[in-house]
């Protein structure tokens, strides 16, 4: 037996099937246990590890190859997620925070680095392990409907300039570590290190918008051309001496704004939060001696509490500071404190580095290790209850045709009154399916109807270059065979219908283009599987769809005929323009058809009455200049679970409308929203609506 387990333990294949079993099933259980997925990772390493079950090696060449891609993919989503139009906002204040929330870190870490005897090299290196920070509690403000309230807003910025000075920090005293210490070699280092960051930030940039524009909507080498960049910035990291993560945040820095927050970034994401950066965390516990950790809690008591009391405390002391000179009241000081406080991603990736550079000791490893225990735990709950109480954000949504009406241009601003009187309201609704044809015809006839415009009926028979004529054939023959039924249910409905038949060899981006050229105001689509790992790795036509359109979609899955529907219930989380843009539409249908409209908000348990008020107020504000006379029932809801407040409302109701929200994950494993959970389980019909990107 144990001669089996030692020849298993030897093959790369084993330890890889081993790796996919503890990704897919240790996070679940600790986010159940309501601890990070990211420490179920950790632990699992610690299990399978030398100290453990022994089944996995932290010495061999595949686990090392694979920990290494986990830490430059974890730092390269670290830089590509950073939303720099959130930063733009407030620029000065985030650069005001971030200075105050990486300085005053960075100086209690060096004193106590001084303390107990580290040099001054590694005392500055440890100051930086503190200074960056992880947004763990981001998630929290976003589902508390606070993350327009600008001290979030703020330390979500100043995440660029923490994350950005710590890691420069880290380059610079490991290069120093590695030769001898001189004003000449410092000032070699720095220029090297300036003309590096220029080559990557703004010649990666520049490549990237070439490259993507001349590729148009070949996403496959477009997400090829984003690994090159991230491997080939690590690469030249290394190259000018120092490390390869500086590298990789650089590289996500720098393709931010040429991927967007479009379908490659979102496959980027998935792929490296999915597998490479879950191999890091693993990687991470293999390299955690149980012995040594233990010993560090007991001889290294004294530092291990000296780190994380100089996190917290200086931490704290940054977010007063910012209130001071911003005027915050405690609970917006309280949000930032705790957002800046959780230390995962970058701290361990760069204390990795120091260790492996010989510059920090396992001592400060297995103290970091505790630090991201603490402050993972600590920051999302002091955030979750300080965010109860930030202002929901006052809407100054100007009431018109950006909000309540569907456009037929790609300008930001309404369409002139020529375009309006040209252009009659046009809704294109692809058919595939002949058994879900009608009821999507039904309902486009309806709005294409009650607005005098008229209905497309689109089927696209795909080919393809090697396509012979009699496949060809058969493929139009089906597609005039759908449209003629098309054609049918429009004269019942007494609806304009213009049907057509294109020729393209994708579907996707055939809808879009036919939708731009007829100049639609809305596309119709049937449901089709929008989960699973193939749909979410490779997409599928509707997020292609999402993702390539100008104007909005709405993918239905009716059970009922469409004029049979009199109850729609619309969730509403804020009141962004974003958010309301659903609501328009549902007064658009319900108006088609005489039905009436409950809009659900769903709020937090510890949200006050003034607040739910407030909120009531400011959306009767806004429904108040609708266009439309549609009976509406404004509802809230306290519940933890919005989903299931959802799924409750839902019974009483004949139809769901749900907006589509993009799905980032924030370098963890959290890959489950409010709108997957309640598509999964609703029982009666749902539309999905979606918004052209340049509105999301």
């Amino acid at each position: 037996m144990d001669y089996i387990l030692e020849s298993l333990s030897d093959t790369p294949l084993v330890g890889f099937t081993v790796l996919l079993l503890v990704i897919l099933t240790v996070p679940p259980v600790f986010e159940q246990l309501r601890l990070p997925g990211l420490v179920g990772l950790l632990v699992a390493g610690v299990v399978l590890g030398p100290d453990g079950l022994g089944f996995l090696d932290p010495g061999s060449e595949a686990m090392k190859l694979l920990s290494d891609i986990g830490k430059i993919y974890l730092m390269f989503v670290a830089g590509l997620e950073i939303d720099l139009m959130e930063f733009h906002k407030t620029r000065n204040r985030s650069l005001g925070f971030g200075l105050a929330t990486f300085l005053v870190p960075l100086i209690f870490g060096t004193v106590v680095g001084q303390g107990f005897g580290f040099g001054l090299n590694a005392s500055i290196l440890i100051g930086s392990l503190l200074a960056s920070h992880t947004l763990l509690g981001y998630p929290i403000v976003n589902r508390l409907g606070v993350t327009g309230n600008e001290a979030v807003t703020v330390t979500v910025g100043a995440t660029i300039f923490t994350d950005t000075a710590a890691l420069l920090v880290l380059a610079i005293c490991i290069s120093i570590h590695a030769g001898e210490f001189s004003a000449t070699s410092l000032i070699i280092q720095l220029g090297a290190l300036a003309i590096y960051a220029v080559v990557v930030l703004y010649g990666f940039a520049q490549a990237g918008k070439v490259y993507f524009r001349r590729t148009g909507n070949d996403e496959g080498n477009q997400f090829l051309f984003v690994l090159l960049a991230v491997f080939l910035a690590s690469v030249g990291a290394q190259v000018i001496n120092i490390d390869q993560i500086v590298g990789a945040f650089m590289a996500g820095l720098a393709v931010n704004g040429v991927v967007g927050r479009g379908p490659v970034q979102e496959k980027v994401i998935f792929v490296g939060s999915t597998l490479f950066i879950p191999f890091f965390f693993v990687g991470m516990g293999l390299l955690l001696s149980v012995s040594s950790f233990i010993e560090t809690l007991t001889t290294g008591f004294w530092l291990t509490v000296a780190i994380v009391g100089a996190l917290i405390s200086s931490k704290f002391l940054a977010a007063w500071v910012a209130k001071l000179l911003y005027r915050y009241n405690w609970h917006e000081t309280l949000s930032m404190w705790s957002l800046s406080l959780p230390q995962v991603a970058a701290t361990l990736a760069a204390t990795l580095a120091g260790v492996n550079a010989g510059l920090l000791t396992s001592d400060i490893f297995n103290a970091v290790i505790v630090l991201m225990l603490v402050t993972s735990v600590l920051g999302p709950i002091i955030t979750s209850r300080a965010a109860r109480h930030l202002t929901i954000p006052k809407t100054t949504i100007e009431v018109e045709e950006e909000v309540w009406g569907l456009r037929t241009d790609d300008s930001i601003g309404p369409p002139s009154e020529e375009t309006q009187s040209a252009l009659p309201f046009t809704v294109v609704v692809p058919v595939h399916n002949p058994h879900t044809e009608r009821y999507l015809i039904e309902a486009g006839a309806l709005l294409a109807r009650h607005e005098a415009g008229v209905l497309i009926p689109l089927s696209i028979a795909k080919s393809h270059i090697h396509m012979d004529d009699p496949e060809l054939e058969n493929e139009l023959q089906k597609s005039r065979r759908l449209l003629q039924k098309a054609s049918t249910v429009s004269q019942e409905l007494r609806t304009k219908a213009k049907p057509i038949v294109r020729i393209d060899d994708d579907i996707a981006h055939g809808i879009c283009r036919a939708a731009r050229e007829y100049h639609a105001n809305l596309i119709v689509m049937g449901w089709a599987e929008m989960t699973g790992f193939r749909a979410r790795l490779f997409g599928n036509v509707i997020d292609s769809v999402f993702w390539s359109t100008h104007c909005p979609v709405a993918v239905m899955r009716l059970l009922d005929e469409p004029m049979q529907i009199r109850r729609i219930l619309v969730p509403v989380k804020n009141l962004t323009a974003q958010a309301l843009r659903p609501v328009g539409f549902a007064q658009l249908l319900a108006d088609t058809n005489q039905a009436s409209i409950t809009l659900l908000h769903v709020c937090d348990r510890q949200t006050t009455k003034d607040q739910i008020l407030e909120f009531e107020s400011e959306l009767t504000t806004v429904l108040a200049a609708t266009p439309f006379h549609v009976d509406i029932t404004i509802q809230t809801t306290p519940e933890d679970n919005v989903a299931q407040g959802i799924l409750k409302a839902a019974r009483n109701h004949d139809l769901v409308i749900l907006r589509s929200l993009r799905r980032r994950t924030a370098g963890g494993l959290a890959v489950s929203d409010v709108t997957t959970e309640v598509l999964s389980k609703v029982s009666g019909s749902v539309v999905l609506f979606g918004e052209p990107h340049h509105l999301a």
